[in-house]
């Protein structure tokens, strides 16, 4: 888990978990029960933190792509588009930046 807040890569990582965990709170929990129990306190809760999340995933995928040099429409939309499809930003760390991050602690 240190190894999450030592690079910029590994906080991309780090905040890409946690986005995706709360799109699917977001979408899995609080909107059905907005809408079928008529309580809305979830996603008041829930809406404002994945909305924050969601930024800033995207400002660190768009600086990491930039500090490694990424192909902008290979990697980096695949990495942007990610963060609207339930359960995409895990297939994404584990199969691209999980690979990145081992690549990148094998050339120290």
């Amino acid at each position: 888990m240190e190894s999450f807040f030592k690079t910029s890569l590994g906080r991309l990582r780090l905040v890409s978990y946690m986005e995706g965990i709360s799109l699917l709170l977001l979408a899995g929990i609080a909107v059905p029960l907005k809408y079928w129990a008529g309580d809305p306190v979830l996603v008041r809760i829930i809406g404002p933190v994945h909305g924050i999340l969601f930024l800033v995933f995207i400002v660190l995928t768009l600086s990491v792509g930039v500090e490694r040099q990424w192909s902008f429409t290979k990697t980096t939309v695949r990495i942007l588009i990610s963060c609207v499809i339930p359960f995409a930003t895990f297939y994404v760390d584990k199969h691209i930046l999980k690979k990145e991050a081992e690549a990148a602690s094998k050339n120290k």
